[in-house]
């Protein structure tokens, strides 16, 4: 089980019942270590369905490629209508296209899908060479790519040596030779940004129909990081920094570019956004290089598994815009563990005369949760609190994001949501020995989160609720599950969560369910707290 996307995406959906469809436009290889051959592998190890347009056919094999020959554009153009007619996609992914002709008539098909009301997600895998050496486009297809086929991407995943030769600089000396990822992959939305406002000759046949701004991610797997990393720079939407894991000991890592960028584009036909849709690729990826195999005289290829995501130690820390590197060691020493990590029910009120109320009714996790920053009792509350849960043992209470008034009143722990985490002294919190809370809604928020090791994650929202406006579709008990089986520490579910479900969450194996209308909006609050414990308590095990 896998998590499902927590945040809208504009993309196509499946008809209800199928699986959703990915095109790959790629080339041929015969040793079926990559292109089409590890495409297929990729889609079907994400539980998609895979559909291949051939654009070129290579004689190849682990050590070499041979011979390359593009299949005409009459041809590709066949094998796309044919695939038109029966079987929509929710995506498409190219890699090796062959010849110009044959990149027009990729764009030409996802001008149409999009034109026709198709929202198609685009991903583009930029082969230009192979790792043994082989050329695969000259000067005229690598100025189509940039002109014609990256102002319609959804997504692009150059490694380094490709982002430099599709800004031109890959020459010795060029300024960029030296540029870090994150500068290339400005450079590269500059460049999309330049093309589209280009001349009419180049200029896609409808602007509707093109991506505002193509994510970027630039994979440094191929790069001997001294660290012992391999880091990707992600630029998109949702959120831009590095993700990072360790690397992994093989010599067998043929495919791991199609591999990744299929992943996303299975992720992305799936519904989940390009940010989530990367993680899930590195993770992916990662599972497949750790499962590959010889085959041949060279390097192996990798070996997409349908597990990839049920093992944590394939979610990658992700350090958010403002840092300048990646997380340099991937065990981050932990926020304290939390003296009692199976929360039970955690009550979420807005007052010490709340907390005194919920305490007394039998609940030992509540979270003070006063928004605004200006409320001239404030730290009075927080102080009442605080001396309120040293009163009764057991009770852990988080203060929701005052961390500064929650270090001077000696408060037990900090709850924080993603959009605090910037304005957070977070070693001092560590040094202070106060536990750390971090709300979650989607997997590359869960892969910020994890990096920063906290004592428990909380996910949501579980279910739709109308506590606070939410941009973020209902996750449910299939994802809190998921979540609570990968993660190796507490795992609070959150969002519309009463007495009428809340033996529902516990059976999923979570630590804990957040509450709030259930108890504050209650008839009869101390009933309404007596029914969660009861209900909380009798749930079978997961």
């Amino acid at each position: 089980m896998r998590a499902r996307s927590t945040f809208g995406t504009e993309f196509a959906r499946a008809p209800a019942g199928q699986r959703p469809v990915v095109w790959s436009i790629a080339g041929a290889d015969s040793g079926a270590g990559a292109g089409l051959q590890a495409d297929l592998k990729a889609l079907q190890a994400f539980g998609v369905h895979g559909c291949t347009a051939v654009a070129a056919i290579t004689a190849q094999n682990s050590v070499a490629v041979t011979r390359v020959e593009p299949v005409s554009a009459e041809l590709l153009d066949a094998q796309l209508a044919a695939l038109a007619q029966d079987m929509l996609p929710q995506s498409i992914k190219t890699g090796l296209l062959g010849s110009v002709d044959n990149l027009r008539v990729v764009c030409r098909w996802v001008d149409r899908l999009r034109a026709e009301g198709h929202a198609v997600a685009l991903v583009v895998d930029p082969v230009l060479g192979s790792t043994t050496g082989t050329h695969f486009v000259d000067e005229a297809l690598l100025d189509a790519y940039c002109r014609q086929l990256l102002p319609r991407a959804t997504l692009i995943t150059p490694n380094r040596a490709e982002a430099l030769r599709l800004l031109h600089g890959g020459e010795p000396g060029h300024p960029l030779q030296a540029a870090a990822a994150p500068a290339l992959a400005q450079a590269l939305q500059a460049l999309q940004a330049r093309w589209r406002m280009g001349t009419r000759e180049w200029a896609p046949s409808d602007a509707t129909v093109v991506q505002d701004c193509f994510s970027v991610v630039i994979t440094g797997g191929d790069e001997g990081q001294a660290d012992g990393l391999a880091c990707d720079w992600l630029q998109s939407p949702q959120a831009t920094g590095w993700l990072s894991l360790p690397r992994v000991s093989t010599a067998h890592h043929h495919g791991t570019g199609c591999t990744f960028a299929s992943t996303a584009a299975a992720a992305l036909a799936s519904g989940y956004c390009v940010a989530d849709a990367v993680v899930m690729a590195k993770m992916a990826t990662t599972h497949a290089l750790r499962h590959a195999y010889p085959a041949g005289q060279g390097a192996g290829p990798v070996n997409p598994q349908p597990d990839f995501a049920q093992h944590i130690a394939n979610l990658p820390a992700f350090t958010l815009l403002g840092a300048t590197a990646p997380v340099v060691d991937n065990a981050a020493p932990p926020f304290a563990a939390l003296s009692h990590p199976d929360l039970g029910v955690y009550a979420v009120v807005d007052s010490a005369a709340w907390v005194e109320r919920v305490v007394a009714a039998g609940i030992r996790t509540v979270q003070l949760r006063i928004k605004d920053p200006a409320d001239p009792t404030l730290a009075a509350h927080i102080q009442a609190s605080v001396a309120v849960a040293r009163t009764r043992p057991g009770t852990q209470l988080f203060i929701n994001d005052h961390w500064q008034l929650a270090l001077q009143h000696g408060a037990y722990g900090v709850h924080l949501g993603q959009e605090d985490l910037a304005q957070v002294d977070l070693q001092a919190l560590q040094s202070a020995g106060v536990r750390l809370g971090l709300s979650t809604h989607s997997y590359w928020e869960v892969a910020r989160a994890w990096a920063l090791r906290p004592s428990y994650i909380a996910c949501g929202p579980i279910f739709a609720t109308q506590s606070k406006d939410m941009p973020w579709i209902p996750q449910g008990l299939d994802n809190l599950r998921y979540w609570s089986g990968v993660l190796p520490l507490p795992v609070v579910g959150i969002a519309g969560i009463d007495t009428g479900n809340v033996a529902e969450v516990a059976a999923t194996g979570a630590a804990s369910a957040a509450v709030i209308s259930a108890i504050t909006k209650a008839g009869d609050p101390e009933a309404a707290c007596t029914a969660l414990l009861s209900g909380w308590a009798t749930s079978p095990p997961a």
